[in-house]
């Protein structure tokens, strides 16, 4: 397998917080790999150093077969990255932003004006190209940003949460230019924490939790894990969840809704199941408000990962650093 990104045993820590333990990542040339969990996970530490902003504590990475901690310069030169936080010079304008990348990664001076031109067109940044950035929407400085990581062609893109505090348009706005990027055969590593957004854009998904890659696979085949359906029951009366989560227990696993009126059960066969979960709870004497039936999400992938939601957030060192 031609891999652009490989890494084994990646391990990073912060005083005597491990943001890595030991992640294993492994990117097709030509394909996303979303990267997926809460703030804290490890993967903007993983993101870091795959970048070379950090050096790992242990373990080895390459992009481009080029060790990213014996050459990392080399890395720099292939590779664009956008992170968080748009990091663009709020007093440059837009076209001056995107030529000062242009230098600053040598370009020729007549190839640093045509690609900031060029860029700034596909983008949709044209009309602004000369205003200066401070005057920008956060959506268009996100997508300056973006431009700012692909001036000197990378052959790999990393984009850590590129959409993170976004209005929705703006947001689906941006996963049009990330999909164009995708079909024009560009590597991406994509972290995330929007679990439309991995399901959207990544060919493969790993899930992390804890500085671990507790599980990775294609979108559906994560959903796989957890049955083909999820039988929701909301109760009449919510102090009768023991009793109902006891009664449903050997239809599938099963777990407690957040609203702590709800049970969800995990089947594979939707129609039998659904008889099976109305017989039991009228044996047992406990009312549904209501019994729908839905597909699994890749939060309910990962809560049963975990035991918490994608969206939930921690405060560990990497939140801070």
């Amino acid at each position: 397998m031609d891999l652009a990104i490989s890494a084994q045993g990646l391990v990073k820590s912060f005083g005597s917080v491990k943001a890595l333990a030991g992640v294993d990542l492994a990117v097709p040339r030509g394909t996303v790999l979303g990267l997926l969990g809460p703030n804290g996970a490890g993967k903007t530490t993983a993101v870091r150093i795959l970048t070379t902003i950090l050096r790992p504590d242990a373990g080895h990475a390459e992009v481009l077969g080029i060790d990213v901690a014996a050459r990392p310069q080399d890395v720099r030169h292939r590779i664009g990255l956008a992170g968080q936080y748009a990091a663009v010079d709020e007093n440059l304008t837009g076209r001056e932003n995107l030529r000062l990348v242009g230098r600053l990664t040598h370009l020729p001076k007549a190839e640093v004006r045509r690609r900031a031109d060029e860029l700034l067109e596909r983008f949709g940044l044209s009309d602004a190209g000369d205003r200066t950035a401070k005057t920008y929407s956060g959506g268009m400085r996100r997508r300056l940003d973006l431009a700012a990581a692909l001036v000197h062609r990378p052959e790999v893109l990393f984009l850590d949460e590129p959409t993170t505090g976004l209005d929705p348009r703006s947001r689906v706005d941006l996963w049009h230019v990330i999909e164009e990027l995708v079909s024009e055969g560009s590597t991406l590593l994509l972290t995330t924490q929007y679990l439309e957004e991995a399901d959207r854009l990544a060919d493969r998904i790993a899930v992390v939790e804890h500085g671990r890659v507790v599980a990775e696979g294609t979108a559906a085949e994560l959903k796989a894990r957890l049955g083909n359906t999820i039988v929701h029951v909301e109760l009449s009366d919510p102090t009768r969840l023991d009793e109902a989560k006891s009664a449903l227990s050997d239809v599938g696993p099963t777990d407690m809704g957040d609203d702590r009126r709800s049970i969800e059960v995990k089947v594979g066969d939707s129609g039998r199941a659904l008889v099976e979960v109305v017989r039991r709870l009228d044996a047992a004497g406990v009312e549904p408000a209501a019994v729908t039936v839905r597909e699994p999400t890749l939060d309910d992938v990962f809560l049963t990962l975990t035991g918490r939601h994608v969206a939930d957030e921690s405060n560990d060192e990497e939140t801070r650093s």
